[in-house]
Parts: structure tokens; sequence; C-alpha cells
């Protein structure tokens, strides 16, 4: 029964229709005719700041001071202490999220940022370069000696941000993404992880012990760090057999991997 109401919540809020906010929005009308009615009161006949119209906000109080939970709030912060703890002579990122990552790192120094969907705006400390990673410049092979990709590599050949469809679409940006990178040089790599599967055309999900078979040969893996199924973050854990097989109890967690390119 519950896995039926949650197909049917899935497939309304898909439609637009999200039911459990529509019951916070009535539970909340209450109380804000409520503060409405206080506040004209206490303002008086001739306020110096007149309401003139109505922009509800009716779930803030229920909410805390930020959601610092989740795979992008973690694995942004973690993986930009990392790249200012290791300051590389440049730093290079594919994909990552613009208002998010590259603005931590974008803070402390310049970062180079490649990603097939198109960037209009002007960033101070960021340089954007508008890319298809399943292919790469020859001008970019040992390019950087530091390179981040962080939650992409997933989408890579499924078509979701305009890149061709092509089922071997993350592989592909694998090989090239060693391509750009030196040998020596770090690769911070966040991806969903748990039992491996397509979710289309939103993602793909990877096994860790998949993902591990992929790096084998051409990388260390220096730390180990993930978010579990509840936002919360492990940090440098040990990649041990039994946790590697459970997928860290992770049904669709996030991964993150500092590798060293051999």
């Amino acid at each position: 029964m519950m896995r039926f109401l949650r197909n049917v919540y899935a497939t309304l809020t898909f439609l637009g229709v999200d039911p459990l906010r529509f019951l916070q929005n009535m539970r909340g009308l209450g109380w804000f005719w409520r503060d409405y009615r206080a506040f004209t009161k206490l303002a008086g006949p001739d306020p110096l700041f007149p309401i003139q119209s109505f922009y509800p906000m009716l779930h803030d109080k229920q909410e805390s001071s930020g959601s610092a939970k989740g795979h992008y709030f973690h694995q942004d912060l973690l993986v930009a202490q990392r790249v200012f703890a290791n300051a590389p002579a440049t730093h290079v990122d594919v994909g990552s999220r613009i208002d998010g990552f590259i603005a931590h790192v974008a803070a402390f120094r310049l970062v180079e940022v490649f990603d097939i969907r198109p960037l209009t705006n002007q960033i101070h400390n960021v340089t954007f370069t508008q890319a298809n990673l399943m292919q790469v410049d020859d001008q970019l092979v040992n390019y950087t000696d530091s390179l981040s990709c962080l939650h992409t590599i997933e989408h890579f050949g499924l078509g979701r941000y305009g890149d061709p469809i092509d089922p071997q679409g993350y592989l592909k940006g694998l090989q090239n993404l060693g391509r750009v990178l030196r040998s020596g040089g770090i690769f911070y790599f966040s991806t969903p992880i748990g039992p491996q599967r397509i979710e289309f055309n939103a993602h793909r999900v990877f096994s860790v012990g998949y993902l591990l078979d992929l790096f084998r040969t051409d990388y260390d893996v220096l730390h180990f760090s993930y978010v579990d199924d509840k936002g919360d973050l492990h940090r440098h854990v040990p990649l041990t057999h039994a946790s590697i097989d459970a997928q860290f109890g992770c049904r669709y967690g996030c991964g993150i991997f500092e590798l060293r390119k051999r």
C-alpha cells in the first residue's frame, strides 16, 4: 500500500501537483491571516511601509535555519576544502554545480569550468568553456594537475542536458577526464552510489565495487567519503570488502573519491 501511495505521489509531483505542499499551505493560511490582522492593527492607519500586495510564505515557521544535509551540500564543501588544502597550480572542473562547488572554490582561487550547458554570466575567478567531455580536444591532454567532476558523470549519454544519447557515455567521459589530468594529479570525483541501475533519464547509480574497478588501472584512492541515504556525510572511511558489497548501506547515496593519477 505504501509503495502504491509513493508511486501516486511521485506521479502527481511529476505532473506539477504536490499534495503534501497543498496540505501544508492550507494549514498555514490560518496563522497567516492572524499574523496579517495583528500586524495591520499594530502598524496603524498610515504606516511608513504600506502593504501593497500579498506574498505568502507558509513553510518557514516550521523550518530550521538551513539545510546542512544532502549530496550537494556535503560534496561541494568537502571537495572545496580539499582543493584549498592541496593548493594546486591549476584547477579544472567539469560539470559541477556553479552555485555550489564552483562558488566555493572561486572564493579563494581561479577555477576553469567546462560544461555542456551554457553559462552566460561573468563570474570573478571563473573561466568557462562550453564543451562536451565525451569528446576532448588534443590541446586539453595533460592540461591540469587538479580536476573535479562532482555529481556529473552519471548523466553522460542520457540526453538530459542535450548531450548525445550514448549508453557508454560515462565510460567515454571518464576516459577523457583521465586524459585531461596529468600524471600525479588529483582527481576529485563524486557520483550516486547504490545498487547499480539507470533511472532514465535522470541519472545512473553506480555500485562502489564497479567504480573501484574502473579506477584500479589508472588511479590510487587517497580518500573515500560518502553521503548516506539520510543526507549525512561520512568522511574518509575505509573501503572494506563488506562495506563495498553492501554499498555502504546506500540505496541512493553519494560516493566522493579523492584519487591520484599514476
